[in-house]
């Protein structure tokens, strides 16, 4: 599936291709919007379904599969988020992006807060949709040590259990969300193709391996989070089954230059069961951040 107004290109990064998904703007000139998707079997086409549509009419707006997701290929998955936000800055380099706003859902959400870590001069603002990185611990400690038991099964037991739940691809995808009359049938077609994919589940698998302790989250950033000074939009649903919308208010609270939106009658997948609260949000975030720089005259 390609997203409505999006094109499709491959990049090379590292010795392989990477898949990304683009809409240029017929008047460049705001800062780009670039896109990272979230774990499970996700991709840039799944989570960022109505953005090319929402946000692509006055700027670039630019989505890729991570390594292990997607259509990316000949590139080895690459496990904790530190290296998936490393290698989202090598994407930027071979696109020859300098500055960009950038948003990025659960997983992806851990990704974008590692840059902003690592990277922040190559941001001019954040969105974090439910992200990954802020709990300290998953769902409670007995979720919490069986998912890490999980993880250390060996291959061929852990992806063969995966491709068992394969046929439960739709009820999967209906248990994160919170009314799943809001999810596009595109969306639930793409998931299903996206779980019989050849190697499907392998880069989800490796970021877990390297995020999950037996007593809790190694990728805890709660510590860390006020030294991000970019600012920055957590946006999260209130009925989440996957991620503590608390997580994301601790977060907000700790943060130098945030400030969340914590959205009703809404599960995790926030900017698809919510897409025009998700815009008019977005929109009027990235209207303030550009606002700021006109005053400041950069």
């Amino acid at each position: 599936m390609i997203p409505h107004q999006a094109t499709e290109e491959r990049d090379a990064v590292r010795g392989g291709q990477v898949r990304v998904l683009r809409r240029t703007a017929a008047a460049p000139g705001r800062t780009p919007l670039v896109l990272v998707h979230g774990g499970g079997t996700d991709n840039a086409a799944i989570s960022w379904h109505f953005a090319f549509s929402d946000f692509g009419d006055d700027r670039d707006v630019i989505a890729f599969d991570l390594p292990g997701f997607g259509e990316t290929a000949n590139i080895d998955p690459l496990g904790g988020p530190a290296a998936m936000a490393e290698f989202t800055i090598e994407v930027l380099d071979a696109l020859g992006l300098d500055r960009v706003l950038m948003a990025g859902v659960s997983m992806g959400g851990d990704v974008v807060l590692n840059v902003a870590l690592l990277h922040p001069e190559r941001l001019a603002g954040i969105v974090l949709v439910a992200p990954g990185g802020l709990s300290p611990v998953l769902r409670g400690k007995a979720v919490q040590f069986s998912s890490w038991a999980a993880g250390k099964l060996p291959d061929a037991v852990l992806f063969g259990l995966s491709r068992m739940v394969t046929t439960q691809a739709e009820r999967m995808v209906r248990g994160i969300i919170h009314e799943s009359s809001t999810l596009p049938d595109a969306v639930l077609r793409e998931f299903v193709a996206e779980q019989q994919r050849p190697g499907a589940n392998v880069g989800y698998a490796r970021y877990n391996q390297a995020t999950l302790g037996p007593w809790g989250m190694k990728n805890d950033l709660r510590s860390r989070v006020h030294e991000i000074e970019t600012p920055t939009l957590l946006f999260h649903g209130a009925e989440d089954p996957m991620v503590c919308p608390q997580d994301s208010q601790v977060a907000a609270a700790l943060m130098p230059d945030a400030r969340i939106h914590l959205i009703p009658s809404c599960g995790h997948w926030a900017q698809l069961e919510k897409p025009t609260i998700f815009k008019n949000a977005l929109k009027g975030f990235f209207a303030e951040i550009e606002a700021r720089r006109t005053a400041q005259g950069s």
